[in-house]
């Protein structure tokens, strides 16, 4: 059974506010990437229609999920000048304080999927 877990983040982006958005992830992903050395994958998306934002997460463990959540809500609050995040997948069982957290985040849908069936993930090879 795996204990890693995978986070989406799905969010509108404001009107006019996609630009913005997009100087500030390549302004924050670099600085995430040297503070959070838990998160093995942090990468955003944008919609085909450049309405919609998706962050993808993946973390080996609960506890890294958790190291990434520090300073989660001051990151939120800048992101939230461009974004209207309306919901959260996870995969994978957070811990309960994290996932608590994600689900009191008002109107934000959260989608649990707990229960892995397995797999892998293959990094830097072929």
């Amino acid at each position: 059974m795996s204990d890693s877990i995978v986070l989406i983040s799905h969010s509108m982006v404001k009107e006019g506010k996609l630009g913005a958005l997009e100087e500030f992830a390549r302004e924050m992903f670099p600085v995430l990437e040297a503070e959070k050395p838990g998160t093995v994958l942090h990468e955003g998306y944008v919609s085909e229609d450049r309405a919609r934002v998706h962050f993808v997460h993946v973390f080996p463990d609960a506890d890294a999920m958790d190291g990434h959540m520090v300073g989660a809500a001051e990151r939120s609050g800048r992101a939230n000048e461009y974004l209207d995040t309306y919901g959260f997948e996870i995969y994978g069982t957070p811990n309960a304080e994290t996932l608590t957290m994600l689900q009191s985040a008002p109107g934000v849908d959260v989608v649990l999927s707990p229960r892995a069936l397995g797999g892998y993930i293959r990094l830097g090879g072929k």
